[in-house]
């Protein structure tokens, strides 16, 4: 059965290729995204708002598939309406509690068809990054941030002059493509996974002195 259902698939393969023939890259294109938006349905808080990209996603993916970098005119101005996007402290207070934050960082849980709408969510922080000197177990794809405000002086985060650091940092969790036009970090704050107060919070895991991060 499994050997005459694979031969009465060529026909069919071939048809396929043949009314193929003679298209363009357009033609492609819109073949390949009809194919891929009738492999995904909605379910729970899962929607198909993930298949429409953005014009940052768009550029992005549109260069990995050239097998080149954006050029800097065109990442400069993505950096820059990216910039436009951060939302900064309500209360202008950037930090929370830490050991909330590392419980936050420590968790890849949230925005999967399993969970319900307004239940929270992970950073999934240390899949990318190491975060604690005593992890046994993190990814690599980020640099380690162990000892991250202590490495840049942050000895009190609220004084002027760890300002620069603080805001940087808070935009980067924010939306990391303000800095870097491509970057693969999440937009956790511009994409909504993680709310002000979660933001907070993993500020303060990595800025805190008292954090083990900084220990």
């Amino acid at each position: 059965m499994k050997k005459a259902f694979s031969l009465a698939l060529v026909p069919v393969v071939a048809l396929t290729l043949s009314a193929c023939s003679g298209l363009g890259s357009a033609d492609y294109d819109r073949i390949h995204a009809e194919a891929v938006k009738a492999s995904f349905q909605a379910n729970g808080i899962a929607t198909l708002d993930y298949l429409k990209q953005d014009p940052s996603n768009e550029l992005c993916s549109a260069a990995d598939v050239a097998g080149k970098p954006l050029d800097e005119k065109t990442a400069r101005a993505l950096e820059e309406a990216e910039m436009k996007t951060i939302k900064w402290p309500s209360d202008g207070q950037f930090l929370g509690d830490w050991k909330k934050g590392e419980s936050i960082a420590q968790s890849g849980r949230g925005l999967t068809w399993t969970d319900t709408a307004g239940s929270p969510n992970g950073g999934n922080c240390y899949n990318c990054h190491q975060i604690d000197k005593k992890e046994i177990s993190f990814g690599n794809l980020g640099p380690s941030l162990y000892n991250y405000g202590k490495l840049r002086g942050v000895t009190d985060p609220n004084s002027p002059q760890a300002k620069a650091i603080v805001e940087y940092t808070w935009g980067k969790l924010w939306n990391s493509r303000a800095y870097n036009a491509c970057s693969q970090m999440p937009r956790a704050g511009h994409k909504g996974i993680l709310s002000e107060q979660n933001m907070k919070d993993v500020m303060a895991l990595l800025l805190d002195p008292k954090s083990p991060v900084n220990q």
